[in-house]
């Protein structure tokens, strides 16, 4: 090869370059945002991200589109990802329009069986194929994975969960479950076809009892059986802060030490503090990564994985 195709090209400095338009400073501006995020599509592509849907975002219809349209860009550039959703409202509308008054155990809905019928029918039905009828209609591929139809496709199994009471003994908490085991075959086929698995948080026992789960937890069992390596938790906050008040004190990227200090310290308090520990749970269990985002910032899950800032809290287990 000649040495002048080896000559560096000279690249006028910035001044002698002609004047540029609002339009073209934009159209540069965005190329930047395509190139600061084309490392990390390299760099998780192939790779499964289970995201938790549920909260607030379900409850609002713009917040729940641009999350979908994420998560359609999020196949479309190679990463594979899973949908684990609650409905907890909804829910909860229905069994007022039935007159039956939620009751809550320790954090968890009692389920009895007019409860569990409704909660079959609006979380595995309803939002389920709500969910993967508006992935597609954006454009991607979706599969919901529920009890409907003559053929069930459901994916998790699991067993009645047990709590013990202040006085230690057992808590009735109806048709609510926990999950054992998780179906990787199937989510391993659809992801590698392109397809966005949709799952209610509900799990079937091996005998065909269905029952009710907690969707951070479900989320937690997806992500470590699938070998995830991100487990996204859509919050109603913009992640952890070092003062609860102040958003801007998020705290962008924890280490599982990190976070167990902020506890103690109390910065991480109140309704944080559970869904940090299942976050440290969730790292012990073997998924690397678990972000904390507010689902309801516009693109949010594209700002944390494809952006080298992020918009939440990622939090990441400790060296091996």
């Amino acid at each position: 090869m000649s040495a002048s195709l080896l000559r560096p090209v000279a690249i006028p400095p910035h001044d002698t370059l002609k004047p540029r338009t609002p339009i073209l400073q934009d159209a540069i501006e965005k190329a930047d945002v395509l190139i600061e995020a084309m490392g990390w599509i390299r760099e998780f592509r192939d790779k499964i991200t289970v995201i938790k849907l549920g909260g607030s975002v379900m409850e609002d219809p713009e917040a729940l589109r641009h999350l979908l349209v994420d998560i359609v860009f999020m196949e479309s550039v190679g990463m594979r990802p899973i949908v684990v959703h609650g409905g907890g409202a909804a829910i909860s509308r229905a069994m007022s329009e039935a007159n039956i008054q939620p009751r809550f155990i320790q954090g968890r809905r009692y389920t009895d069986a007019a409860t569990l019928e409704i909660v079959e029918r609006v979380l595995a039905g309803e939002i389920n194929e709500m969910l993967a009828k508006r992935i597609e209609e954006f454009g991607g591929r979706a599969m919901s994975l529920n009890f409907s139809g003559l053929a069930s496709n459901n994916v998790l199994f699991g067993e009645r969960l047990t709590l013990n009471g202040e006085d230690g003994a057992p808590v009735d908490l109806g048709a609510v479950g926990q999950v054992t085991r998780v179906d990787r075959e199937t989510l391993d086929n659809l992801t590698y076809a392109g397809q966005v698995p949709v799952i209610p948080s509900m799990c079937e026992t091996e005998d065909g009892q269905r029952l009710n789960v907690n969707a951070d937890t479900a989320a937690t069992a997806v992500a470590r059986a699938v070998g995830a390596e991100k487990l996204v938790f859509l919050s109603d906050v913009n992640g952890v802060r070092r003062s609860k008040d102040d958003p801007e004190s998020l705290i962008h990227s924890l280490s599982s030490a990190d976070a167990r200090s902020l506890i103690a310290e109390g910065s991480i308090d109140s309704g944080m503090i559970p869904k940090v520990e299942a976050c440290l749970e969730t790292l012990r269990k073997g998924v690397r990564k678990v972000h904390i985002i507010d689902g309801r910032t516009r693109h949010s899950l594209l700002l944390e994985i494809y952006t080298n800032k992020g918009v939440g809290t990622e939090i990441v287990g400790e060296p091996a």
